[in-house]
């Protein structure tokens, strides 16, 4: 058995488990109104050992706006960016941090700054989606990348050199505002959608805390009636999210990675009565060419010259046709995944002959489960 398909049982036997496993509330679901929000902010990186943008307008600009504020006038002609870079500063911002929490940030060039080592990034403020300033970034770069350019232009690069972090390089200007102590119900959505799942999670908290308390509103969303008193909710939910569900079993689906083969199938596919026939077709096409000396004779006052002349190409093509023996396989009704990945390895199939024959059997109607192609 080939290694793709030994792999390939070893991911079946793994997704299925021998005995029901109960999985916590807080790994099937996540709370409504709980969650990071995006920050961004422009801002530039000076310091750099000549690795900087150079004369680019937008750098030069934003380094005259810098200095004025510090009562300097300059002009941009009397300025140089090769030690300065523009650059664009992205972090996100976990639920409930307070003013005053720091947390990390990424620092990426928007110019042509070449590498980002050896920056320190000026004072930046980080914007919401609605445009308020969340936090205010600031500090050196941590760059896990290398470029190095010589005089003849030849260039080595390792890694990724123009994006940069700061450890806890932001600060919390503003808190976010959650609904979590406010609002009279917690809803929990599910990390993927499922009717039966929802049920199942309904019904472990009602039988946890009581009739009524937990209400399934679609296949991911479930509401649950939270306590009227704010400071007894964080109890509440610590107790809420440790509760135990059995998941509904999956939808039947297969996964293919058309760019890499990689062929992943859940443990509930099956197939129904079908019969496939697998063989391959190889044409191989040789293209040569023979060339050919010609000349030219004159014959005059007794002599015989030869000229040579321009040489004669003469296409040679050679065209080979071989066909593999093609063996034919039948599924029966209700066939499980060890039977199907069995009677295809039997065949020789490569993980592109499997992509061809599951997707032959998806359009027959015989292949009992959703393909995915990514």
């Amino acid at each position: 058995m080939s290694r793709f398909f030994i792999a390939l049982l070893a991911i079946h036997l793994f997704l299925t488990p021998s005995g029901v496993r109960a999985d916590r509330l807080k790994d099937l679901t996540s709370v409504s109104g709980v969650r990071s929000n995006q920050l961004v902010g422009y801002g530039i990186v000076v310091g750099l050992p000549g690795t900087g943008d150079g004369n680019s307008g937008l750098t030069l600009q934003s380094i005259q706006s810098i200095i004025s504020r510090f009562g300097l006038v300059t002009d941009t002609s009397g300025l140089n960016a090769k030690n300065a870079a523009a650059v664009m500063v992205t972090a996100s911002l976990r639920p409930f941090i307070k003013p005053g929490q720091t947390f990390d940030i990424t620092v990426s060039t928007l110019g042509k700054a070449g590498s980002l080592r050896g920056g320190t990034l000026l004072m930046t403020p980080l914007l919401g989606v609605d445009g308020e300033v969340y936090a205010i970034a600031q500090g050196n770069l941590v760059v896990g990348g290398l470029g190095v350019e010589a005089r003849d232009g030849s260039s080595l690069i390792v890694n990724i050199p123009t994006v940069g972090r700061i450890p806890r390089g932001a600060t919390v200007e503003k808190m976010v505002a959650s609904p979590f102590l406010e609002a009279e119900h917690l809803i929990l959505n599910l990390n993927q959608g499922d009717f039966s799942t929802a049920a199942a999670v309904a019904d472990g908290v009602n039988a946890m805390f009581g009739p009524d308390v937990a209400v399934a509103l679609d296949a991911t969303s479930i509401r649950v009636r939270a306590p009227a008193d704010p400071a007894q909710r964080v109890s509440f939910m610590s107790i809420l999210e440790n509760v135990e569900i059995v998941p509904a079993a999956p939808v039947a689906r297969v996964i293919i990675n058309s760019r890499t083969g990689t062929v992943v199938i859940g443990g509930n596919v099956r197939v129904t009565p079908a019969a496939i026939s697998h063989g391959s077709l190889t044409v191989k096409v040789s293209e040569d060419t023979e060339v050919t000396q010609s000349s030219t004779t004159v014959i005059g006052d007794g002599q015989i010259v030869t000229i040579p002349s321009d040489p004669v190409l003469i296409p040679d093509s050679d065209i080979d046709v071989s066909d593999d023996d093609v063996r034919a396989f039948v599924f029966d009704t209700g066939v499980s995944l060890a039977s199907l990945v069995d009677a295809i390895n039997a065949v020789g199939a490569s993980p592109a002959d499997l992509v061809a024959i599951l997707e032959a059997l998806r359009e027959a109607g015989a292949l009992r489960a959703e393909l995915v192609i990514i």
